[in-house]
């Protein structure tokens, strides 16, 4: 029996076959259906290109997102930052309106006591809160035939303004004080004595350098003080002297003209005199100048005419005493 001898095959390896990926188009209608083949690595490089194309769009909508919330906090703040100014704004102007209202008691008390010391027969203060004086015809009410002249320019209370008049009012109340104790004092006497020694005007007798201002710029009655005004809305430099057109204006210390002429600020016609070691007096809505830039005048000489000239309601003359370019009150130059 012969035997049969089976030689077995050896396995045969597949062959790899390379992967597609078929797209199949069907449409509705009985039309050829159509197929897109891709290859596997092209479908890998289009899912990566989709993802980070997904992943850019996810970062820009979140930036877009972030900073549409930064801008509507910034614009918050700003808002909340423009609030806190309109308040504080507000909280000035009220504070301005307080320290407007002391300064008009202010001058009520001053007035009291100008009255009593009338009444009393006792000599004159040597200071008063807001600038009028019993010399030479100043202070006391309007002559009937003059308008109560006012002007200036126009500045809005701020801080400082605010602070420099507190500041001057702490002043007129120690000073107040101070004479209300020396009139307290004067009254004790008897009448006799107080008419043999009545007050004598500032600087008549012996007085500061002729370089320091120590005199009224002019005759007339002070129309507008040195402060706050107008309910607290303006802040005034200097005082306002009313009389008649015409009316003479003098150097109130010696000094160099530094500024004869128009001023656009408000003044009107102006004159500026340096008188040294940082004092500067100013004269403002002036009718006429008399005097140029450069020239030196002594104290007393007549330097313009009273006008009204400038921001100005009627004839008065402006005047301001400035220490090293700041406006001080003129009180206690007069």
């Amino acid at each position: 029996m012969a035997e049969e001898t089976k030689t077995a095959e050896a396995p045969q390896t597949p062959e790899p076959k390379a992967e597609h990926y078929t797209i199949k188009i069907v449409p509705d209608k009985g039309d050829t259906v159509r197929s897109i083949t891709l290859s596997a690595g092209l479908v890998k490089y289009g899912l990566a290109l989709l993802a980070c194309g997904l992943l850019l769009f996810i970062g820009a909508f979140s930036y877009g997102v972030y900073s549409t919330m930064a801008a509507r906090q910034d614009a918050a703040e700003i808002e909340e930052l423009r609030e806190v100014n309109n308040i504080q704004q507000e909280q000035l102007l009220q504070l301005s309106k307080k320290a407007y209202s002391l300064q008009q008691q202010m001058e009520e008390l001053t007035q009291m006591e100008q009255e009593l010391r009338r009444q009393t027969g006792a000599p004159a203060s040597d200071d008063t809160a807001d600038g009028s004086s019993a010399q030479d015809g100043q202070g006391g009410p309007y002559p009937a035939h003059m308008q109560a002249g006012v002007g200036g320019p126009a500045v809005a209370p701020d801080v400082q303004n605010v602070r420099m008049t507190l500041e001057d009012l702490e002043k007129q109340v120690a000073a107040r004080r101070a004479s209300l104790e020396k009139l307290k004092e004067t009254m004790r006497e008897n009448h006799a004595l107080l008419m043999a020694a009545p007050g004598a005007p500032a600087g008549a007798i012996s007085g500061p350098a002729v370089t320091t201002p120590s005199m009224w710029p002019t005759h007339g009655v002070v129309s507008s003080p040195y402060g706050l005004r107008w309910g607290g809305s303006d802040f005034h430099p200097g005082i306002d002297i009313a009389n008649d057109m015409g009316t003479p204006i003098v150097a109130t210390a010696d000094g160099t003209v530094v500024v004869a002429g128009w001023n656009s600020g408000g003044y009107g016609n102006m004159v500026d005199i340096d008188h040294g070691n940082g004092i500067l007096t100013r004269y403002g809505h002036a009718m006429q100048v008399v005097v140029v830039p450069g020239q030196s005048v002594r104290r007393g000489q007549v330097i313009a005419y009273m006008g009204s000239t400038g921001y100005s309601t009627g004839p008065h003359c402006h005047y301001e005493v400035r220490i090293n370019g700041s406006p001080v009150n003129p009180v206690g130059y007069l």
